[in-house]
């Protein structure tokens, strides 16, 4: 008989009974430190590319240039319908309604993590409208790792192409700031909100 195990993730009060599956990235990305935060050193190689360089498709399919954010901060958001960390889309809409004149927040779907952004773009949209009102730009959906990532975060993840950074989302929620230059400055992990002191200091608020 196979031993049958039972963990408890408090965090979100559920319970996943398993056979011999080990939940070793879900955990990961659930209980990922919320001091998970890397900051441009100085001294780093100057970037080979920056956010300007990018054109991306919004959710409903139209070519977005991303160095119409010039002179803006933005931070950019691996978002998922089906986490645990999904009501935050609550906390990045508030935070954009109240900052967004100088820093812009910018939404990709992706369903990199435990399959939990399984929708097309039109029931993505839909599900950000209905549920949390989200009117901060929000993009179609994308590989954020991989073999198939995308180029806009292969950059994010690439150090010889953002000048120092190499860590790659660890789960849905991930942040990334950029400067007003179109440079990568911060990451930060799922657990960080917009209230965070370390987040607020990063973009200026």
């Amino acid at each position: 008989m196979k031993k049958i195990t039972l963990l408890t993730l408090t965090a979100f009060g559920v319970f996943i009974i398993t056979s011999g599956f080990m939940f070793k990235n879900i955990v990961k990305g659930i209980f990922s430190d919320k001091s998970e935060v890397a900051v441009v050193p100085e001294g780093a190689e100057a970037p080979s590319k920056t956010l300007y360089d990018f054109t991306v498709k919004s959710i409903d399919g139209k070519p977005v240039a991303l160095s119409g954010f010039k002179g803006k901060k933005v931070v950019i958001l691996n978002v998922a319908s089906k986490c645990g960390f999904t009501p935050q889309y609550a906390d990045w809409e508030k935070f954009y309604k109240e900052h967004g004149d100088k820093i812009v927040v910018l939404g990709f779907p992706a369903n990199n993590f435990a399959s939990q952004e399984p929708g097309s773009n039109e029931e993505i949209a839909t599900f950000c409208q209905k549920n949390y009102g989200v009117s901060f730009p929000m993009f179609e959906k994308v590989s954020v790792s991989g073999d198939d990532q995308s180029p806009l975060y292969k950059w994010l993840t690439t150090k010889s192409l953002n000048g120092w950074n190499d860590k790659a989302p660890t789960w849905n929620f991930c942040k990334y700031v950029i400067n007003e230059k179109g440079e990568l400055t911060h990451f930060f992990a799922s657990k960080i909100k917009p209230d965070d002191a370390e987040f607020k200091k990063a973009v200026g608020i």
